[in-house]
Protein backbone atom coordinates (compact mmCIF):
# COMPACT_ATOMS: atom_id res chain seq x y z
CA UNK A 1 0.00 0.00 0.00
CA UNK A 2 1.20 4.11 -0.14
CA UNK A 3 0.77 6.41 2.88
CA UNK A 4 1.35 10.35 2.41
CA UNK A 5 4.34 11.08 3.88
CA UNK A 6 5.11 14.93 4.80
CA UNK A 7 8.33 15.29 3.75
CA UNK A 8 9.64 19.12 4.00
CA UNK A 9 7.97 22.59 3.74
CA UNK A 10 4.75 22.19 1.27
CA UNK A 11 6.17 19.06 0.14
CA UNK A 12 4.40 15.46 0.26
CA UNK A 13 5.17 12.55 -1.47
CA UNK A 14 4.23 8.59 -1.39
CA UNK A 15 5.91 6.23 0.22
CA UNK A 16 5.55 2.18 -0.35
CA UNK A 17 4.29 0.69 2.87
CA UNK A 18 3.37 -2.92 4.16
CA UNK A 19 -0.02 -3.39 4.25
CA UNK A 20 -1.52 -3.94 7.61
CA UNK A 21 -3.66 -6.87 8.82
CA UNK A 22 -6.00 -8.15 11.54
CA UNK A 23 -3.74 -9.56 13.88
CA UNK A 24 -5.38 -8.98 17.28
CA UNK A 25 -8.62 -9.06 19.08
CA UNK A 26 -10.95 -5.95 18.75
CA UNK A 27 -8.72 -4.66 14.91
CA UNK A 28 -10.36 -3.43 12.04
CA UNK A 29 -8.78 -2.67 8.78
CA UNK A 30 -10.17 0.64 6.58
CA UNK A 31 -9.32 2.13 3.34
CA UNK A 32 -10.14 6.16 3.50
CA UNK A 33 -12.51 7.23 0.84
CA UNK A 34 -13.24 10.39 1.02
CA UNK A 35 -10.49 12.44 3.24
CA UNK A 36 -9.16 15.54 3.86
CA UNK A 37 -7.05 17.84 5.61
CA UNK A 38 -7.36 18.99 9.10
CA UNK A 39 -6.74 22.79 9.73
CA UNK A 40 -4.06 22.46 11.73
CA UNK A 41 -2.72 20.64 8.73
CA UNK A 42 -2.16 23.42 6.82
CA UNK A 43 0.32 24.69 9.49
CA UNK A 44 1.93 21.36 9.66
CA UNK A 45 2.49 21.78 5.66
CA UNK A 46 3.98 25.17 6.13
CA UNK A 47 6.64 23.83 8.35
CA UNK A 48 5.14 25.29 11.88
CA UNK A 49 4.24 22.31 13.29
CA UNK A 50 5.80 20.71 16.21
CA UNK A 51 7.19 17.40 14.73
CA UNK A 52 10.12 17.54 12.66
CA UNK A 53 9.45 15.21 8.90
CA UNK A 54 9.30 13.11 7.93
CA UNK A 55 6.05 11.27 8.86
CA UNK A 56 2.18 10.21 7.57
CA UNK A 57 -0.23 12.52 7.37
CA UNK A 58 -3.85 13.08 7.53
CA UNK A 59 -6.52 12.23 10.21
CA UNK A 60 -9.56 13.35 8.77
CA UNK A 61 -11.50 10.74 6.83
CA UNK A 62 -14.42 8.54 6.27
CA UNK A 63 -13.29 5.41 5.08
CA UNK A 64 -14.61 1.58 4.35
CA UNK A 65 -14.59 -1.14 6.52
CA UNK A 66 -12.26 -4.11 4.61
CA UNK A 67 -11.71 -6.77 7.31
CA UNK A 68 -12.47 -6.63 10.84
CA UNK A 69 -11.63 -9.11 13.74
CA UNK A 70 -13.97 -11.88 15.04
CA UNK A 71 -14.94 -9.86 18.27
CA UNK A 72 -15.95 -6.48 16.27
CA UNK A 73 -19.67 -5.91 16.14
CA UNK A 74 -19.70 -2.32 15.79
CA UNK A 75 -19.21 -2.20 11.95
CA UNK A 76 -18.51 -5.07 9.21
CA UNK A 77 -16.81 -4.92 5.93
CA UNK A 78 -18.17 -2.79 2.92
CA UNK A 79 -19.48 -0.35 5.69
CA UNK A 80 -18.79 2.87 5.90
CA UNK A 81 -17.29 4.57 8.74
CA UNK A 82 -16.18 7.98 10.59
CA UNK A 83 -12.42 7.09 12.22
CA UNK A 84 -11.20 9.78 14.94
CA UNK A 85 -8.19 11.04 14.74
CA UNK A 86 -6.99 10.13 17.85
CA UNK A 87 -6.92 6.55 19.33
CA UNK A 88 -9.34 5.82 22.55
CA UNK A 89 -9.61 2.14 23.87
CA UNK A 90 -13.49 2.92 24.77
CA UNK A 91 -12.45 1.04 28.39
CA UNK A 92 -10.25 3.17 30.60
CA UNK A 93 -11.67 5.75 33.38
CA UNK A 94 -10.89 8.30 30.75
CA UNK A 95 -12.30 7.00 28.39
CA UNK A 96 -15.51 6.12 30.46
CA UNK A 97 -15.65 9.72 31.84
CA UNK A 98 -15.88 10.88 27.80
CA UNK A 99 -11.88 11.98 27.63
CA UNK A 100 -10.93 9.82 24.96
CA UNK A 101 -8.35 12.34 23.83
CA UNK A 102 -6.59 11.03 26.78
CA UNK A 103 -7.08 7.80 26.78
CA UNK A 104 -4.83 5.83 29.30
CA UNK A 105 -4.80 2.41 27.03
CA UNK A 106 -2.17 3.90 25.18
CA UNK A 107 0.78 6.47 24.72
CA UNK A 108 -0.14 10.34 25.29
CA UNK A 109 -1.20 12.18 22.41
CA UNK A 110 -1.69 8.87 20.44
CA UNK A 111 -3.14 10.22 16.90
CA UNK A 112 -2.98 9.79 13.88
CA UNK A 113 -1.39 12.25 11.22
CA UNK A 114 1.19 13.05 13.56
CA UNK A 115 3.82 10.64 15.55
CA UNK A 116 3.47 12.40 18.55
CA UNK A 117 2.00 9.55 21.06
CA UNK A 118 3.41 6.46 19.07
CA UNK A 119 3.64 5.45 15.12
CA UNK A 120 -0.31 4.98 14.22
CA UNK A 121 0.34 5.73 10.04
CA UNK A 122 -1.84 8.81 8.86
CA UNK A 123 -5.63 8.50 7.42
CA UNK A 124 -3.91 9.75 3.85
CA UNK A 125 -2.81 6.14 3.31
CA UNK A 126 -4.70 3.48 1.19
CA UNK A 127 -4.71 1.15 4.33
CA UNK A 128 -5.54 1.90 8.11
CA UNK A 129 -5.43 -0.36 10.91
CA UNK A 130 -7.93 0.76 13.66
CA UNK A 131 -7.31 -0.67 16.80
CA UNK A 132 -10.12 -0.75 19.48
CA UNK A 133 -12.52 -0.44 16.11
CA UNK A 134 -15.98 -1.14 18.36
CA UNK A 135 -14.70 1.74 20.86
CA UNK A 136 -13.45 4.12 17.62
CA UNK A 137 -15.38 3.85 14.42
CA UNK A 138 -18.59 5.56 13.95
CA UNK A 139 -20.74 3.92 11.01
CA UNK A 140 -21.88 6.74 8.56
CA UNK A 141 -25.42 6.98 8.70
CA UNK A 142 -27.88 6.26 5.58
CA UNK A 143 -27.69 9.43 3.02
CA UNK A 144 -25.35 11.17 4.40
CA UNK A 145 -22.45 12.34 1.66
CA UNK A 146 -18.73 11.02 2.59
CA UNK A 147 -17.42 13.77 1.03
CA UNK A 148 -19.24 16.78 3.41
CA UNK A 149 -18.85 14.52 6.43
CA UNK A 150 -14.74 13.85 5.97
CA UNK A 151 -13.97 15.81 8.55
CA UNK A 152 -16.36 14.54 10.89
CA UNK A 153 -13.28 12.96 12.58
CA UNK A 154 -11.81 16.04 13.98
CA UNK A 155 -12.96 19.93 12.29
CA UNK A 156 -16.91 19.27 12.03
CA UNK A 157 -17.11 17.78 14.88
CA UNK A 158 -14.56 20.06 16.79
CA UNK A 159 -17.13 22.72 15.61
CA UNK A 160 -20.35 21.29 16.89
CA UNK A 161 -18.74 20.75 20.35
CA UNK A 162 -17.26 24.45 20.35
CA UNK A 163 -20.52 25.85 19.85
CA UNK A 164 -23.73 23.26 20.08
CA UNK A 165 -23.17 22.74 24.33
CA UNK A 166 -23.23 26.35 24.68
CA UNK A 167 -26.91 27.14 22.63
CA UNK A 168 -28.09 23.99 24.42
CA UNK A 169 -27.21 25.79 28.11
CA UNK A 170 -28.32 29.47 26.61
CA UNK A 171 -30.57 29.50 23.74
CA UNK A 172 -30.29 32.44 21.24
CA UNK A 173 -26.71 33.33 22.65
CA UNK A 174 -24.53 35.23 20.78
CA UNK A 175 -21.47 34.42 18.96
CA UNK A 176 -18.28 35.97 18.16
CA UNK A 177 -15.87 33.73 15.56
CA UNK A 178 -12.43 34.45 14.72
CA UNK A 179 -11.09 31.74 12.25
CA UNK A 180 -8.99 30.78 9.41
CA UNK A 181 -9.88 27.83 8.38
CA UNK A 182 -12.59 25.35 8.34
CA UNK A 183 -13.57 25.09 11.68
CA UNK A 184 -14.69 28.16 11.65
CA UNK A 185 -16.88 28.10 9.17
CA UNK A 186 -18.94 25.25 10.52
CA UNK A 187 -19.10 27.06 13.59
CA UNK A 188 -21.40 29.91 11.42
CA UNK A 189 -23.59 27.43 10.34
CA UNK A 190 -23.94 24.99 13.17
CA UNK A 191 -24.43 28.42 15.11
CA UNK A 192 -27.14 29.50 13.23
CA UNK A 193 -29.01 26.41 12.52
CA UNK A 194 -28.86 26.14 16.70
CA UNK A 195 -30.49 29.43 17.24
CA UNK A 196 -27.73 31.67 17.69
CA UNK A 197 -29.41 35.03 18.12
CA UNK A 198 -26.59 36.93 15.95
CA UNK A 199 -22.96 35.54 14.65
CA UNK A 200 -20.10 37.86 13.75
CA UNK A 201 -17.45 36.26 11.99
CA UNK A 202 -13.71 37.69 11.62
CA UNK A 203 -11.22 36.47 8.98
CA UNK A 204 -8.41 38.03 7.14
CA UNK A 205 -9.74 35.49 3.88
CA UNK A 206 -12.43 37.26 2.03
CA UNK A 207 -13.92 34.06 0.69
CA UNK A 208 -14.26 32.72 4.29
CA UNK A 209 -16.12 35.63 4.56
CA UNK A 210 -18.41 35.25 1.68
CA UNK A 211 -19.56 32.22 3.13
CA UNK A 212 -19.90 32.87 6.38
CA UNK A 213 -21.79 35.58 5.11
CA UNK A 214 -24.25 32.79 3.58
CA UNK A 215 -24.30 31.41 6.54
CA UNK A 216 -26.29 34.33 7.98
CA UNK A 217 -23.01 35.64 9.65
CA UNK A 218 -22.40 39.54 9.40
CA UNK A 219 -18.14 39.36 8.46
CA UNK A 220 -15.51 41.40 9.58
CA UNK A 221 -11.62 41.57 8.34
CA UNK A 222 -9.12 41.37 11.22
CA UNK A 223 -8.38 45.22 10.24
CA UNK A 224 -11.78 46.06 11.57
CA UNK A 225 -13.07 47.27 15.09
CA UNK A 226 -14.30 43.88 16.83
CA UNK A 227 -17.55 44.53 18.85
CA UNK A 228 -17.47 43.71 22.38
CA UNK A 229 -20.26 41.99 24.04
CA UNK A 230 -21.10 38.69 23.21
CA UNK A 231 -21.90 35.43 25.28
CA UNK A 232 -19.24 33.45 23.45
CA UNK A 233 -16.35 33.53 21.42
CA UNK A 234 -14.69 30.81 19.22
CA UNK A 235 -11.47 31.43 18.35
CA UNK A 236 -9.78 29.29 16.25
CA UNK A 237 -6.98 30.94 14.23
CA UNK A 238 -3.45 29.38 16.02
CA UNK A 239 -2.82 32.90 17.13
CA UNK A 240 -2.47 33.67 20.61
CA UNK A 241 -2.81 37.98 19.77
CA UNK A 242 -6.46 36.82 18.01
CA UNK A 243 -7.52 35.24 21.27
CA UNK A 244 -6.64 37.29 23.30
CA UNK A 245 -9.36 39.64 21.34
CA UNK A 246 -11.69 36.85 21.10
CA UNK A 247 -11.36 37.00 24.96
CA UNK A 248 -11.82 40.87 25.47
CA UNK A 249 -14.97 40.61 23.23
CA UNK A 250 -17.30 38.28 25.54
CA UNK A 251 -19.97 40.46 27.95
CA UNK A 252 -19.38 39.65 32.12
CA UNK A 253 -19.54 35.57 32.77
CA UNK A 254 -18.82 35.26 29.03
CA UNK A 255 -17.17 31.42 27.68
CA UNK A 256 -14.51 31.72 25.38
CA UNK A 257 -13.56 28.14 23.21
CA UNK A 258 -10.46 28.09 21.71
CA UNK A 259 -9.55 25.62 18.88
CA UNK A 260 -5.72 25.15 20.65
CA UNK A 261 -2.94 24.76 17.96
CA UNK A 262 -0.79 27.77 19.15
CA UNK A 263 2.55 27.00 17.97
CA UNK A 264 3.74 30.02 19.05
CA UNK A 265 3.96 31.78 21.99
CA UNK A 266 2.12 34.85 23.03
CA UNK A 267 0.41 36.91 26.01
CA UNK A 268 -2.85 37.06 27.11
CA UNK A 269 -4.36 40.12 28.85
CA UNK A 270 -5.43 38.13 32.36
CA UNK A 271 -6.31 41.01 34.69
CA UNK A 272 -8.86 42.13 31.97
CA UNK A 273 -10.05 38.71 31.43
CA UNK A 274 -10.29 38.50 35.30
CA UNK A 275 -12.12 41.48 35.80
CA UNK A 276 -14.74 40.24 33.35
CA UNK A 277 -15.25 37.14 35.33
CA UNK A 278 -14.79 35.02 31.79
CA UNK A 279 -13.98 31.40 31.52
CA UNK A 280 -11.53 30.28 28.89
CA UNK A 281 -11.19 26.99 27.42
CA UNK A 282 -8.31 25.42 25.32
CA UNK A 283 -8.86 22.40 24.80
CA UNK A 284 -7.07 18.93 23.25
CA UNK A 285 -10.50 17.70 21.77
CA UNK A 286 -12.07 14.34 22.77
CA UNK A 287 -14.18 13.64 19.36
CA UNK A 288 -15.32 10.52 19.48
CA UNK A 289 -17.81 10.67 22.18
CA UNK A 290 -19.50 13.73 20.14
CA UNK A 291 -19.70 12.06 16.61
CA UNK A 292 -23.00 10.71 17.23
CA UNK A 293 -24.58 13.99 17.86
CA UNK A 294 -23.16 15.87 15.24
CA UNK A 295 -23.49 13.55 12.64
CA UNK A 296 -27.29 13.86 13.51
CA UNK A 297 -27.03 17.76 12.98
CA UNK A 298 -25.38 16.79 9.54
CA UNK A 299 -28.07 14.16 8.76
CA UNK A 300 -31.11 16.70 9.81
CA UNK A 301 -30.63 18.94 7.02
CA UNK A 302 -30.33 21.90 8.28
CA UNK A 303 -26.64 22.24 7.99
CA UNK A 304 -24.45 22.39 4.70
CA UNK A 305 -21.29 21.61 5.56
CA UNK A 306 -20.33 20.23 1.87
CA UNK A 307 -20.51 24.14 0.90
CA UNK A 308 -17.19 24.17 2.85
CA UNK A 309 -15.22 21.60 0.98
CA UNK A 310 -13.14 24.30 -1.50
CA UNK A 311 -12.03 21.35 -3.85
CA UNK A 312 -12.53 17.33 -4.59
CA UNK A 313 -9.55 15.58 -6.13
CA UNK A 314 -8.99 11.75 -7.06
CA UNK A 315 -7.04 9.59 -4.48
CA UNK A 316 -3.46 9.68 -6.69
CA UNK A 317 -3.77 13.55 -7.05
CA UNK A 318 -2.69 13.98 -3.08
CA UNK A 319 1.16 15.40 -3.81
CA UNK A 320 0.21 17.01 -6.94
CA UNK A 321 -2.74 18.97 -5.08
CA UNK A 322 -1.60 19.48 -1.53
CA UNK A 323 1.11 22.08 -2.17
CA UNK A 324 -1.55 23.83 -4.23
CA UNK A 325 -2.76 25.37 -1.07
CA UNK A 326 -6.41 24.89 -1.26
CA UNK A 327 -8.36 25.40 1.71
CA UNK A 328 -10.07 22.92 2.05
CA UNK A 329 -9.57 19.54 -0.31
CA UNK A 330 -11.07 16.50 -0.08
CA UNK A 331 -9.51 13.38 -1.68
CA UNK A 332 -11.85 10.84 -2.93
CA UNK A 333 -11.90 7.09 -4.27
CA UNK A 334 -14.06 3.85 -4.34
CA UNK A 335 -17.42 6.59 -3.50
CA UNK A 336 -19.77 3.82 -4.32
Amino acid sequence: MRELMYTGRWTTEWREAKDPTVDGPGEAIVAPVAATTCDVDSQILAGHGPIPAPFALGHECVARVIDVADDVSVVEPGQLAVVPWSISCGTCDQCRAGHTAHCTSVPDMAMYGTPIGGEWGGLLSDLVKVPYADAMLVPLPHGLDPIAMASASDNWTLAWRLVAPHLRRLPGASVLVMARGSIGLYVCDIARALGASEVVYVSPNEEHRALAARYGARTLAETQPIPKGFDLAVEATGRVDQLAVAAQSLKPEGFCESAGNHFRPGELPLLNMYLNSMSLRIARDNVRPNIPAALDLAASGTVTPRDVVSDVFGWDEIPERLPERHAKPVFVRDLT
